[in-house]
């Protein structure tokens, strides 16, 4: 008996296709997209790489991997982004400057980079170099200084030395009576050709301008202190000195003036003190001013002894009318501008005396009698003495 053989034709074909008769078209049609994605996938993971490399090697990698030979490279002070950018491209540190640029200003960087001497390789790479100035962990070659209003020479000098600027109080005090350096500035040789110059404590008192400083490591001590003297001739400019002419004074009573206000008031009573020293001038009374017996004593008692107001010295304007010899501290170009433009109404009115009242608030109460001023002292003189015994002085 002969088998029947199944005859397949198209439409049997079609039939058993439609119905899956062919038990791999299920697994085809599963995994052909799949197959397609992940190829797809590779090859744009392929152009990518070959992409990232391409811009990696040309801006982003280091400039040569092997190389790790220490290069020095300096920021100077003030450098802006571009500046440095373009040396470190010439130094062959980095690939390209401009990608260095935006990469720094993405990760907002930009006022950042410091001064300083760095040890940078060619094998660092972008971001590692970036890192580096950001942080600043090189070899600073500036610092910087910061000189208070109404500290005196003396202040100046300990401060010096506890940040390492100077050796010795007795160095920086010893330039400070430099009279042949200092000629050179004018307002100097206007002191020196007053005559009496030898009798002040230090002669550069009151020119050491109070502000804040960058200054080189390396800067010498004598250079410190001539950019400190340069800082008053930018201070006490020509108004100052059309000023000073008009109300009579030098420049050097001016800023002996505003040294004594400095030390006597907060910035809001300048004026007014300035007016009652102008007051007592022009009466050719003494200014009976406290810190200037406490400078030349170097005391810091609030009541001060009568010992102490007499004291024989050129800067004691108990005992002597007019101004002392010379400035007492480094005054402000607020108290300087104060010496020249005093209170217009206490200089109307006559006001001639004040005294603190709080010593921890520093506040000032204004008088224009003798009567009305002991009578005020009387009431705050015994915070004045509780003050010194609380501080032992």
């Amino acid at each position: 008996m002969k088998t029947k053989r199944k005859r397949y034709n198209h439409q049997t074909l079609y039939a058993e296709r439609q119905y899956g008769l062919y038990w791999y078209d299920w697994l085809w049609a599963l995994a052909r997209p799949l197959l397609i994605c992940l190829g797809a996938g590779i090859l744009v993971a392929g152009i990518a790489l070959t992409a990232f490399n391409a811009l990696g090697e040309r801006f982003f990698w280091p400039v040569d991997e092997a190389d790790d030979t220490p290069v020095s490279f300096v920021v100077e002070s003030g450098s802006s982004l571009t500046r440095v950018a373009n040396k470190l491209e010439e130094e062959g540190l980095i690939r390209n400057r401009t990608v260095l640029k935006y990469l720094v200003d993405f990760r907002g960087l930009s006022q950042k980079i410091q001064a300083g001497e760095y040890s940078l390789t060619r094998a660092m790479t972008l971001t590692e170099i970036i890192d580096h100035l950001a942080t600043g962990d090189g070899n600073p070659i500036t610092r910087k200084i910061t000189i208070i209003p109404g500290w005196k020479a003396e202040d100046i000098a300990a401060y010096l030395v506890r940040e390492g600027v100077a050796s010795s109080s007795d160095a920086f005090l010893a330039i400070c009576g430099d009279w042949q350096t200092f000629q050179k500035y004018y307002y100097i040789d206007e002191v020196l050709k007053a005559g009496n110059w030898s009798e002040r404590k230090y002669l550069l008192e009151g020119y050491l301008a109070p502000d804040t400083y960058e200054v080189f490591t390396t800067a010498t001590l004598d250079s410190i202190v001539q950019k400190l003297v340069s800082q008053t001739e930018t201070v006490f400019g020509a108004e100052y000195h059309d000023r000073a002419t008009a109300q009579g004074m030098t420049m050097d009573q001016a800023i002996t003036l505003a040294s004594i206000i400095e030390k006597e008031a907060k910035k809001d009573d300048f004026t007014k003190v300035s007016a009652i020293f102008h007051n007592r001038l022009q009466n050719n009374m003494p200014l009976g001013s406290d810190p200037t017996v406490k400078y030349t004593t170097n005391s810091e008692k609030m009541w001060l002894t009568e010992d102490q107001l007499n004291t024989e010295s050129p800067y004691n304007t108990y005992r002597r009318t007019g101004l002392p010899i010379g400035p007492i501290c480094s005054p402000s170009s607020d108290a300087i501008r104060a010496a020249l433009y005093p209170d217009e109404q206490f200089l109307a009115e006559k006001y001639l005396y004040f005294c603190s009242t709080s010593p921890e608030e520093g506040t000032l109460v204004f008088t224009k009698t003798l009567q009305e001023h002991e009578a005020q002292v009387a009431i705050y003189k015994p915070l004045w003495q509780k003050y010194d015994q609380e501080r032992g002085v």
